[in-house]
């Protein structure tokens, strides 16, 4: 793609970054076959392609973002099927990224929308925070319906209430730490993170035990909080860097005395940390310690899988439709090794497929709930679970990433109403998705 960014604007490393991307697309339009919103929506601007045309226009002529512009960009679910698909190596999720952040900069937007982006920003990425907001969501579920009457935000504010888990979250009683072989074979750290230790702290409880069968000691570094993947995604740059320093320095200072790995069980955090790097590039106290950092980071799957087999504890020969996360596929390109994990512990690897339903449609972005589908399906037969449990417990008979059992109960639509041709398209892509997983169930 040809560009004309002055030498002035070119001074500027997010934009000298940007124009290099945008010089790599040959408009090939190969994007477009795995968009999920364009397959919603079939409109070009719901594109990589689209989005990337609006991009240029913004940044090349140093604009503000305009409504038009924000629209689009806001449909974006990241889930970044395009860097998969594009045969130009386009990096679409730093060009996204800095588009984002320079909406946050540039735009207006209005109050309702204010109120609710700084809600999520000040709530979710604090734990205690979104524990106390849970509590909330969940005596308002009553009242779902009043408070979605209200103007502006009573859409938003009711689709967050029903997103809600229909119990409060409890806190788990804390577990003796596992017995590991001595002497210790390595040191991790296992990311706490935000949301997952809220919404379900047997995740990282599980993989804890599983390490300590290998002889890995996890240890638990001050300082540590959020990745900064939410308000990195909301363009709030500045929030965004911080939770990242912090998390740095946490995790440098253990691997000046021995730390090997940072382990993440939540893909969509791994896929922020492992980009580190790139974010704290420009940062001369940190870009080597945070390259560091994302050098040392990785998957729990791809760490275990570099560790010897051990034995299963007991057998299963159950049967698993497992769900491979868009920001693992894609955004770390990680696709055999989790299959491969469950074939470890005797489950029936040939009936392994990846789904890739709602949960790339969930965000088509704010309101109105669309029949659940297959997510209905799944919960009423009580069986989602975490890979990170799996490889301990091996009784997994479905799985998939925390928190998207309750997500995927709402695809949800950015104008506030959802129109009846999206409706329609996502109650087929939802019956389709409900058949296979109904036939794997079965």
């Amino acid at each position: 793609m040809k560009t004309s960014f002055s030498p002035a604007q070119l001074e500027d490393s997010h934009l000298r970054e940007s124009e290099k991307i945008l010089r790599s697309c040959v408009h090939c339009g190969f994007c477009t076959a795995t968009c999920p919103t364009y397959l919603l929506e079939g409109d070009e601007l719901d594109s990589p392609r689209g989005r990337i045309y609006l991009i240029k226009d913004m940044l090349e002529g140093g604009k503000p973002a305009t409504p038009e512009v924000v629209k689009h960009i806001d449909r974006c679910l990241s889930c970044l099927s395009c860097m998969t698909t594009c045969p130009s190596g386009v990096h679409y999720m730093h060009l996204v990224d800095h588009a984002r952040a320079h909406i946050e900069k540039t735009y207006a937007r209005d109050k309702g929308d204010k109120f609710i982006r700084a809600l999520l920003a000040h709530v979710l990425p604090y734990r205690e925070r979104f524990r106390f907001a849970l509590a909330g969501a969940l005596l308002a579920k009553p009242f779902s319906g009043l408070l979605g009457a209200l103007p502006g935000i009573g859409p938003r504010l009711r689709a967050m209430i029903e997103l809600a888990p229909s119990r409060f979250p409890s806190r788990e009683a804390p577990e003796a730490p596992p017995v590991i072989a001595s002497p210790a074979r390595g040191k991790v750290v296992i990311l706490e993170g935000c949301a997952q230790p809220v919404l379900k702290p047997s995740i990282n409880a599980a993989a804890r035990r599983m390490l300590a069968r290998h002889g890995i000691e996890v240890i638990t570094p001050k300082g540590e909080g959020c990745c900064g993947a939410l308000v990195h995604h909301m363009g709030r740059e500045d929030e965004a860097l911080r939770f990242a320093r912090a998390n740095v320095d946490a995790w440098i200072a253990e691997m000046d005395r021995g730390l090997e790995a940072v382990l993440i069980t939540t893909s969509g955090c791994g896929t922020t940390v492992m980009d580190y790097g790139f974010m704290l590039r420009d940062d001369p106290a940190y870009a080597d310690k945070a390259r560091r950092v994302s050098a040392a980071t990785h998957d729990i799957t791809e760490f275990l899988l570099a560790l010897p087999a051990l034995v299963p504890a007991r057998t299963t020969g159950q049967v698993v439709a497992y769900h491979s996360a868009c920001s693992m596929q894609h955004g770390q390109k990680l696709t055999d090794g989790p299959k491969r994990l469950l074939r470890a512990v005797d489950v029936a690897a040939d009936h392994v497929q990846r789904f890739l339903g709602i949960g790339q449609r969930q965000q088509v972005v704010r309101i109105e709930a669309v029949d659940p589908g297959p997510a209905q399906v799944v919960r009423n037969h009580g069986r989602f679970h975490d890979i990170g449990e799996t490889p301990q417990l091996g009784e997994v008979v479905v799985l998939e990433p925390v928190g998207r059992a309750d997500r995927q109960r709402n695809a949800v639509q950015r104008e506030g109403v959802v129109p009846a041709r999206l409706h329609q398209r996502v109650e087929r892509l939802a019956a389709r998705d409900h058949e296979i997983f109904r036939d794997h169930l079965d």
